[in-house]
């Protein structure tokens, strides 16, 4: 037996890979940057993938499942991952692999009926959501609403305004992942500054576990997908039993969404699995400004066209101010 290595794999070896995952019952995942597989002769008999921190693809022929091979292809990728500087992993395989990546120091996070994410910190996401400031106590009922914010917007304002006046304290989770035009601590802080003047609307960052690269990849690469193809149910349940239940959260609010399918399809997802969870689902209309929705995507189209008086009108005075200083810098990219 010996290890091959890809950084990604391509050529026959990458079509030797997608067959033998299609004979375990797995696809090929095309984001992974990088793949190891176990061969005997030129049979692969094991092999896994690596894409950002998420370990994928891990398949084990058969016949060769009590010779340890799960052990020396997840050391591997983990190897990889922290020559990558990457040290928190989280896991993605079959329900019934759990025990198999427990004994692995990988700990569940969620499931579904046909898939498991694991990570490699015990109890790390209910550690993360423990150290999140909570309102007091009577501040009831909770809502919250989940948003990008690529930039914040006026329309992003208004949703957050009406949210928080249906309930009495809302919490604002602002994306984490690093996957859209501007980075993440600034649509943090673009956001922290533009519902400062909510005394009720408490911000906090996703962390890797609410509509994340880990828990929601379709919403970031969504260009070959169309809207029934979403696979939305581990985020959602993830959001229900890890966010919404120790917090006491029993409202989400979402704007209507008239533009992107792939926003509305995931609309269309909560209202189907919130509710009998006992979490309503509450959908503000999008506002309008000039007869057009208000969104994010044609503040980043005015931009790119450095159009920043069509701007104005559609973002806070943050904003602003922030986009002026990053169009007068000549940048053109947003990180």
């Amino acid at each position: 037996m010996e290890l091959r290595y890809g950084h990604p794999l391509g050529g026959e070896g990458l079509t030797r890979l997608k067959q033998f995952l299609r004979e375990n019952g797995l696809s090929y995942d095309e984001r992974a940057v990088f793949s190891v597989c176990a061969v005997e002769g030129d049979a692969i008999i094991a092999a896994g993938s690596l894409d950002g921190r998420v370990l994928k693809c891990i398949a084990v022929s058969p016949a060769f499942q009590k010779e340890g091979l799960a052990a020396i292809i997840l050391t591997e990728l983990i190897k990889e991952a922290g020559r990558r500087g990457l040290f928190h992993l989280f896991l993605f395989t079959k329900p019934e692999n759990e025990e198999l990546f427990g004994n692995l120091g990988f700990y569940a996070v969620e499931k579904t009926g046909s898939v498991l994410l694991m990570e490699n910190k015990r109890d790390g996401i209910a550690r993360f959501v423990a150290a999140l400031p909570r309102p007091p106590a009577e501040f009831s009922p909770a809502g919250a609403v989940i948003v990008n914010c690529n930039p914040f917007t006026l329309g992003h304002r208004y949703l957050i305004e009406s949210a928080a006046a249906r309930c009495g304290a809302l919490y604002v989770f602002v994306v984490s992942e690093n996957l859209s035009f501007f980075p993440a601590d600034i649509r943090y802080e673009l956001v922290r500054k533009g519902i400062a003047h909510i005394p009720h609307a408490y911000p906090h960052p996703t962390g890797p576990y609410l509509i994340s690269a880990e828990t929601f990849p379709d919403y970031f690469f969504r260009e070959s997908l169309s809207p029934r193809d979403l696979n939305m149910e581990l985020d959602l349940r993830i959001f229900v039993n890890h966010f919404a239940l120790p917090l006491g959260i029993s409202r989400r609010f979402v704007g209507t969404e008239p533009l992107d399918p792939v926003t509305a399809a995931y609309n269309r997802g909560m209202r189907e699995l919130l509710p009998p969870s006992g979490i309503e689902v509450v959908e503000i209309p999008r506002l309008e400004i000039g007869g057009k929705p208000v969104s994010a995507g044609r503040v980043r189209e005015l931009l790119q066209n450095g159009d920043l008086e069509g701007i104005r009108p559609l973002v806070p005075p943050a904003t602003f101010e922030y986009l002026a200083g990053f169009w007068g810098k000549g940048t053109g990219h947003g990180g």
